[in-house]
C-alpha cells in the first residue's frame, strides 16, 4: 500500500507491522522517532561543526527514512541483507525521483569500508550488533534506537546485562534507566576505538528508546565521558535514589531514609542525555508536512527544559507511597521550587518531575 509521510510517498507492505513479522516491515508508529529524524538531521547540517551531506540508514528496510532524508537533501545511503527490502527501498527512491545509494549488503561491513556524516541505526530490537562498526563508521553525528525495552530497563534481567554490559533495575523510572543503560553501553563502546560519544537528544516514546550523539575522535575526548558514567543506589520501600559517579560500585549498607535495603544499577550514563540549545535548534527545524509536527514540538520543549538529573521521580507513585491524595502538577512544582530546589516536568509521563531535592526534601517541600 501506498502512504504518505513528510513530503514523500513510499510503497509499505500491505499491513503494517511493528517488525516481528517475517519480511520487509512498516510500522506507522515510529512516524514521530522519524520526523525528530528529520528535524535533528536539518538542525546538525545547519550546526557550527562543519559541512554534512552523506547519511547512511544502516537497517533500511522499506527505505522510508532514507528516502525522507534524500527527500530533505542529503546524499544517502542504504543497507539491508534482506533482497525484497534492497528492491523496496530502489523502488521507493525511484518513486520519489530521488537518488539513493541501495546496497544489498551487511551494514557492518558497509561502516566498516566508509564513513559517513551520519549514520543512523534503527534496527527491530538492539542495536548492540552494530555499535561497533557504527562507531568507527561514524564522522558526526550518530543516532540509534533501540526497541528492546525489557532487557534494557530490568525486566528482562539477565537479557540486559548480557547485551549492555551493566546491571539494569526494575523501578518506577525504568524508562529512564533503560535509556541510561542504551547511553551509557553507546558510549564504552565508542570509546574502545578512542571515538567520544556524547548525546545531545535523546527521548525514550511508547516502545523505543532514541538517542542522537555526537562523535567526535580522540582519547582524551573519550576519557572525558567515562567520567559520566557510575551507578544509582535506589530504595524501593520509600523510593531514595542516589547517583555517585565512577567506575567501581560503592553501594550504600542501607537507605539512609528508612533503613531498608537497596538496589544498585550501573554502570549508567550519569551525564546530560541532551543539549538544550540542540533540542532548541531541532524543534525550529520540524515543519507542518511532519504527521506528528504538534507532538514533536511539544515533545523536544519538554526535553530542553529537563533538569540534568540522573532518574525521575513519578509524583503519584510517592503520594502512594504516603497515602495521600496527590495535588496538581504545576502547585507540586511550584512548591518545590518555592522551597529553594530545582525542578521540571520530564517527557517520561504526565506526572514525572526531576528535582535538586532528595526524596525526604520533596516531602517536606510539599506535604501540608
Amino acid at each position: 500500500m501506498l502512504v504518505e509521510e513528510g513530503n514523500v510517498e513510499v510503497d509499505v507492505p500491505s499491513e503494517a507491522t511493528d517488525g516481528k513479522e517475517d519480511g520487509v516491515f512498516y510500522n506507522p508508529e515510529m512516524e514521530l522517532n522519524r520526523d525528530v529524524t528529520i528535524a535533528t538531521l536539518r538542525a546538525y547540517r545547519d550546526g557550527d561543526h562543519g559541512p554534512a551531506d552523506s547519511y547512511l540508514d544502516a537497517t533500511a528496510a522499506s527505505g522510508v527514512r532514507g528516502v525522507r532524508a534524500a527527500a530533505d537533501g542529503w546524499d544517502v545511503t542504504t543497507c539491508d541483507i534482506d533482497p525484497d527490502a534492497v528492491a523496496l527501498a530502489e523502488e521507493n527512491f525511484a518513486r520519489n525521483d530521488l537518488a539513493g545509494d541501495v546496497r544489498h549488503q551487511d551494514a557492518n561491513v558497509r561502516m566498516h569500508q566508509q564513513r559517513y556524516d551520519v549514520v543512523d541505526v534503527d534496527p527491530f530490537g538492539t542495536p548492540v550488533p552494530f555499535v561497533e562498526a557504527a562507531s568507527r563508521g561514524t564522522r558526526g553525528l550518530l543516532c540509534v534506537t533501540a526497541t528492546d525495552t525489557a532487557p534494557l530497563c530490568g525486566a528482562h534481567f539477565m537479557s540486559g546485562v548480557r547485551k549492555y554490559g551493566a546491571v539494569p533495575r526494575n523501578t518506577e523510572y525504568h524508562a529512564e534507566m533503560g535509556l541510561r543503560v542504551l547511553l551509557s553501553s553507546l558510549v564504552r563502546t565508542a570509546g574502545r576505538f578512542d571515538v567520544a560519544a556524547r548525546p545531545v537528544l535523546s527521548h525514550v516514546t511508547d516502545h523505543y528508546a532514541r538517542t542522537y550523539l555526537s562523535v567526535s575522535e580522540g582519547a582524551k575526548a573519550a576519557n572525558d565521558l567515562f567520567d559520566e558514567l557510575g551507578y544509582v543506589d535506589h530504595c524501593q520501600h520509600c523510593l531514595f535514589r542516589r547517583a555517585d559517579r565512577g567506575l567501581i560500585a560503592d553501594p550504600m549498607d542501607e537507605c539512609p531514609h528508612c533503613g531498608h535495603h537497596l538496589q544498585t544499577a550501573g554502570p549508567l550514563w550519569l551525564g546530560p542525555a541532551h543539549d538544550a540549545a540542540f533540542v532548541d535548534a531541532v524543534r525550529e527545524h520540524v515543519t507542518e508536512e511532519m504527521g506528528t509536527a504538534d507532538r514533536a514540538r511539544d515533545l523536544l520543549a519538554t526535553i530542553s527544559d529537563e533538569l540534568h538529573r540522573p532518574m525521575h521521580y513519578d509524583q503519584h507513585r510517592l503520594y502512594k507511597r504516603w497515602n495521600e491524595s496527590a495535588i496538581g502538577m504545576d502547585e507540586f512544582l511550584e512548591r518545590l521550587r518555592d522551597a529553594g530546589f530545582e525542578a521540571s516536568r520530564t517527557h517520561y509521563g504526565g506526572t514525572t518531575f526531576k528535582t535538586t531535592a532528595d526524596v525526604a526534601e520533596i516531602a517536606d517541600a510539599v506535604r501540608e
